[in-house]
């Protein structure tokens, strides 16, 4: 299993990264609040990784804290919700909400993710709620603040379009929910503050 990776950042999207490590390029999916984290391309970087196996094939996961990596890996303990889906939920919702959401019984954060309806909702409320011990205990050990966000940049607009695409929207509704949201996020605003504002406005 492959736990970490350090090496050359020569990749970044929203939901998708490569890593150089010495010759090697690693394909790392990530959640949108890591991305948030990244430096930029020709730095270093290190991720924590879950490592997928499925019918053969090797999916990782990455992660730029272990409060991260804990939520991811306990929303893979929800039946029918699988590495892809853990992905989304965490690029809508950071841990700290997520365990809040979960401690609460609260369902309305997770129905205002793309892809997961008030079904999924429901059963990741009900089967996680006596196993969310870890999770919180990796929160508190971080601080119980949610992942700081990558420093403001003007193309944080642009990328959150790219994101939308990516997470499965159509081209005209990412426009118009990133229109719609002109006038209340001001330009320079970082993407991970464009997309979840987004995320929320296409889930209403």
């Amino acid at each position: 299993m492959i736990a970490r990776v350090e090496g050359e950042l020569i990749e970044r999207t929203p939901t998708r990264v490569v890593i150089d490590v010495r010759g090697v390029g690693y394909e790392v999916f990530v959640p949108l609040s890591t991305f948030a984290a990244l430096p930029d391309e020709g730095k270093t970087v290190a991720l924590r990784i879950h490592t997928h196996m499925r019918e053969g094939a090797i999916q990782l996961f990455g992660f730029a804290t272990e409060v991260e990596k804990t939520a991811f890996e306990l929303l893979l303990r929800a039946s029918r919700v699988g590495p892809k889906l853990a992905q989304t939920v965490l690029s809508g919702i950071d841990p700290v909400d997520l365990l809040q959401s979960i401690r609460d019984g609260n369902t309305a954060p997770l129905r205002a993710v793309p892809g997961v309806g008030a079904k999924v909702a429901d059963r990741i409320l009900v089967e996680l709620s006596d196993r969310a011990d870890e999770l919180e205990a990796a929160v508190r050990a971080s601080g119980a603040s949610p992942t700081p966000s990558a420093a403001a940049a003007p193309e944080g607009r642009e990328q959150a379009m790219s994101a939308l695409l990516n997470l499965g929207y159509s081209k005209p509704q990412a426009e118009r929910a990133l229109v719609d949201l002109d006038a209340e996020i001001e330009a320079d605003a970082d993407v991970e503050r464009w997309l979840r504002a987004a995320l929320k406005r296409l889930a209403r």
